[in-house]
């Protein structure tokens, strides 16, 4: 079923002298905003591979954590019923099916919510003879999601849903390695001289006495057979110590070598990755967040070098960094600005891929595009969003709790504050405790004026805290509020720096963070 919308598909024209790989469409790039709105700016058929884990219609909270630390943020499923939820997708998914080139392929990630209603709108989408492959990811290994007395089994697995886009899509297959129990079983012989584990294969020819591929047959150490080698290639394999006849009379079997084998060739059921522990290192604590290793399986699977890889709801930027990685070119969008600054976060600690605009251009960056950048945007988005936003804007940590944060939002941590080489271990993320305690309050308004009571409240948080210096951001400040800040510091010392979201996003901070 086609998308109701009916603006014209208009290609987003390309950054002048920009350094992208593709003629199509610019990559490495972050898009903030809805997808619907976003994909509309891209030609057709542009993307080879798009992958997209969308909020499943879950109609439950999650306590979402974003960043290294506990930050605890309810996160409420808004779709009130299936048809809601697939109503909502339809359209985006119509435009990703158009800007997928005919080569490309498709990945659908949801859970048991909405799978059968997601398999059915994309077999309408995409075409029901572009259907590839169910692929279950068992993403742990037991579970108890049910309330006590509930009858039901745990559920351990999500779904994904592979297309095609035509004829014919780049299909890479994969292997695991073998278990040990196979190992064992099947490669039970080993080499005295070398130690090397090897099975012995069976080198006559498939069907017997009456092989249908048109195999020859002679003799070969005695034996009359029809085999699978020619006799030439028979007898280099035996020169080569590949031919085993363990008496005389016996049918030779072949050597074949553990360490030349690829593996067990990769299914629908993908049982050997699991979950992100809370330990992981690459963990965000966001609860949906996929591990790398599952993108990684993705990408080799059905792309290949400087491929372009489309996620339209990138979250925290797995399968960006996946791409990153793998030496592939890439597009996120997402809706949340928290999301692309912690997408973009995460690109330049882990994939060490710098943010900047002179170097994207020359193709060695990435960018991040339409973030609300100005006041009416940012009037408009969600409160936690709103601190966020300010806090890195000033080039704090954001307070990781929103209820309970004590009247903190963000730390400022002064260059002077770094820890000492000796308190912290090479490779380690220094906690708050290695910063000696040496470190600034952030708190964050989103009014349009801020009076002076939310001053006298964040003067005890000063007081409390021991902090010689704070910033508090808003819209703007009332006469009162200000004339507030000045008596605070000459009663007690204490310095209060008053940011609108006007000189923050006119860059006039210099001389107020000095």
């Amino acid at each position: 079923m086609a998308s109701k919308r009916t603006n014209k598909k208009v290609a987003r024209p390309p950054a002048k002298r920009s350094g992208r790989k593709s003629a199509l469409v610019d990559t490495r790039i972050v898009y903030c905003g809805d997808c619907l709105d976003q994909l509309e700016r891209l030609p057709d058929n542009c993307v080879d591979l798009i992958y997209i884990d969308p909020p499943f219609n879950s109609n439950r909270n999650y306590e979402v954590f974003w960043g290294e630390t506990k930050e605890k943020r309810a996160f409420e499923d808004r779709h009130a019923s299936t048809a809601a939820y697939i109503d909502y997708m339809r359209p985006r998914c119509v435009e990703l099916a158009r800007v997928l080139k005919k080569t490309g392929s498709f990945y659908y990630h949801c859970d048991w919510h909405a799978s059968h209603y997601v398999k059915v709108m994309l077999d309408q989408i995409l075409g029901e003879g572009n259907f590839v492959n169910e692929i279950i990811w068992k993403r742990q290994s037991a579970h108890n999601d049910a309330k006590q007395g509930a009858k039901h089994l745990g559920r351990i697995h999500d779904t994904l849903f592979l297309y095609k886009n035509g004829s014919s899509h780049t299909f890479n297959h994969q292997y695991r390695p073998y278990s040990p129990d196979y190992i064992q079983k099947f490669y039970k012989h080993v080499e005295s001289e070398t130690g090397r584990r090897y099975s012995l294969g069976d080198i006559t020819a498939p069907g017997g006495a009456a092989p249908s591929k048109g195999n020859p047959c002679y003799e070969f150490l005695g034996v009359t057979r029809y085999w699978r080698f020619s006799r030439e290639v028979m007898r280099r394999l035996y020169d080569e110590g590949r031919i085993v006849q363990k008496k005389e009379g016996a049918i030779p079997r072949q050597k074949r070598y553990l360490d030349e084998g690829k593996g067990v060739p990769v299914g629908s059921l993908w049982d050997d990755i699991g979950p992100i522990q809370s330990s992981a290192e690459e963990g965000l604590g966001y609860p949906t967040q996929k591990p790398l290793a599952l993108l990684d399986r993705i990408l080799n699977l059905s792309s290949n070098s400087n491929d372009i890889i489309l996620d339209a709801f990138c979250g925290c930027g797995t399968a960006l960094v996946a791409a990153q990685n793998l030496d592939r070119q890439w597009i996120g969008i997402d809706v949340s600005p928290t999301a692309c600054r912690v997408m973009a976060k995460r690109l330049r600690d882990v994939s060490k891929l710098p943010e900047d605009e002179d170097l994207w251009r020359a193709g060695r960056g990435f960018v991040v595009r339409d973030l609300p950048w100005t006041e009416e945007k940012l009037r408009k988005i969600p409160p936690f969003e709103f601190e966020n936003w300010a806090v890195i804007a000033l080039g704090g940590i954001p307070n990781k709790t929103q209820v309970g944060d004590m009247g903190i939002d963000g730390r400022i941590f002064p260059v002077s504050s770094a820890p000492a080489k000796s308190k912290v271990t090479k490779g380690e993320t220094p906690t708050f405790e290695q910063f000696l305690d040496h470190w600034y309050p952030i708190q964050v308004k989103q009014k349009n004026r801020v009076g002076r009571p939310d001053i006298d409240a964040f003067e005890a948080v000063m007081t409390r805290e021991d902090r010689k210096k704070g910033f508090f951001v808003s819209f703007d400040f009332t006469d009162g509020a200000l004339q507030e800040i000045d008596a605070f510091f000459r009663k007690s010392g204490r310095v209060i720096i008053a940011l609108t979201v006007r000189e923050i996003l006119d860059e006039q901070l210099a001389k107020k963070l000095a």
